[in-house]
């Protein structure tokens, strides 16, 4: 009997991933653990098994799909079985029993048919409310939640299995949509015509009476084989790259995180005279400046509670844990690994953790889990000569802190003025949820804590 390979699912948040090579091609024989393809996540690499010995009937997608979980991306079999009758058929797959594949086969079929009768698919505000659970088609909980809120109508078919409509399809629907103002927002009916008349070609709500339909995302991208327009010069653009995986997820929620926080920047520095000679002292055992941070940032926030906590919607959620989240930049661009109960362990057990998380992320095999549930994120630029910026929130936590190079600063004593080396530090909040006389409270007391690393050692 026919095995049916779907996309497994990687982590609780993720919808979809990117077959990245296929390591194997059609006819050829496999076992169980042959590793088929690799696939990634907007957080990691991954290898996919065969999980069943034969060969290899059908290849469903090719090379740079972007495939929701769950869905099948291969059929293999005895070399004489029929890959299309086994997908229209009633077969058990791995980790999922597939009650039918046939619905799976049509589906794709009637997607195909809906993209030839209708390539330039109208996204319209709505005036009337969303699909019930017994609509024709479904949508997740999440895409349900940002359509309501940006007042999408969910008249598309969408890419998770089956049609369902997912997060990333409400997404594409408001990239490629113009600005309304509050009053289009409001107004609950109307078409989106390409461009309004207000301001920056806002929609007002004198355009919704427009009949023209919103233009399909294709016909916002070039044709790579236009010319090149003589507005360039002799200055040739190189060829389009998509923003994909990754680098959207970061795209997106770094404009969402802007969008929807007030967020506001204080800036400071700490002596670093004991940090410097502590370091030095456990350099061999592998310490690092930024370990002695986490460690001391860890202490820190538990004194002020306020700061290691999520806004979610109207409420605040404080945590009595710390759950670390620290940046670190890889070749696919930033993750943000956790260092779980930070506050709970020692320096050389933080530094362990730190480490071990960084080279995950850097390998791209981390454990997609290891990515999310932080309450305070960390972003150290330091080593790159930095001495202030300002780092983004990471929603839905309050505040995120950004430590900065080291450089001489002078300050008073009874003997005049002395020269030592401080380490800069850049906090942004919240404003929403934190006000600017509480942050610089904690921002201070931290300072302090770094500036007496070796008494909080002690």
């Amino acid at each position: 009997m026919a095995h049916i390979l779907i996309m497994p699912r990687q982590g609780n948040t993720v919808e979809s991933c990117v077959i990245t090579n296929w390591k194997v091609k059609e006819g050829d024989d496999v076992s169980a653990g042959t590793a088929i393809c690799e696939v990634e996540t907007d957080k990691a690499v991954f290898e996919i098994p065969a999980g069943a010995d034969g060969t290899v009937l059908k290849l469903l997608y090719t090379s740079g799909d972007d495939v929701p979980v769950l869905e099948p991306i291969a059929v293999i079999g005895e070399p004489s079985e029929d890959w299309q009758s086994a997908l229209s058929g009633n077969i058990s797959h791995e980790g999922t029993e597939h009650t039918s594949n046939q619905r799976f086969a049509a589906q794709r079929e009637d997607k195909s048919e809906l993209r030839k009768e209708n390539p330039n698919s109208s996204f319209l505000i709505p005036n009337s409310s969303f699909p019930t659970p017994h609509s024709s088609f479904s949508i997740s909980p999440r895409a349900r939640k940002l359509a309501e809120k940006e007042k999408v109508t969910v008249t598309f078919s969408g890419s998770g299995p089956g049609g369902r409509v997912i997060e990333r399809d409400v997404v594409a629907a408001l990239q490629n949509r113009p600005p309304l103002t509050a009053a289009a927002k409001a107004a609950g009916q109307g078409t989106v015509p390409p461009q309004g008349t207000g301001l920056g070609g806002r929609i007002t709500i004198g355009d919704l009476t427009q009949s023209s339909l919103f233009p399909s995302p294709h016909s916002l991208v070039p044709d790579p084989q236009s010319p090149v327009p003589d507005a360039f010069g002799d200055c040739v653009p190189q060829s389009p790259v998509p923003i994909k995986g990754i680098r959207k997820i970061i795209a997106d929620r770094m404009t969402k995180s802007l969008a929807e926080t007030a967020q506001f920047t204080l800036n400071a520095s700490a002596q670093a005279v004991k940090l410097q000679l502590i370091r030095s002292g456990l350099k061999t055992h592998g310490i690092t400046i930024n370990d002695l941070v986490l460690f001391g940032l860890s202490r820190s926030l538990t004194q002020f509670p306020y700061m290691n906590a999520h806004k979610i919607g109207e409420t605040i959620r404080m945590f009595e844990r710390v759950h670390l989240g620290m940046a670190v930049d890889t070749e696919r661009g930033l993750m943000v690994p956790v260092i779980r109960n930070a506050d709970q362990l020692s320096l050389a057990r933080i530094s362990s953790e730190a480490k071990r998380l960084a080279t995950a992320c850097q390998a791209g095999s981390v454990n997609p889990d290891e990515l999310s549930g932080s309450t305070f994120t960390v972003s150290n630029l330091g080593s790159l000569g930095i001495t202030s910026f300002t780092p983004v929130l990471n929603i839905p936590e309050v505040a995120i802190l950004g430590v900065c190079g080291l450089e001489m600063k002078g300050y008073m004593t009874d003997d005049g003025i002395s020269f030592v080396p401080h380490i800069g530090f850049s906090l942004t909040i919240n404003h929403q949820v934190v006000d600017g006389a509480p942050a610089a409270k904690f921002l201070k007391g931290f300072c302090d804590t770094i500036a007496a690393i070796d008494l909080l050692l002690v």
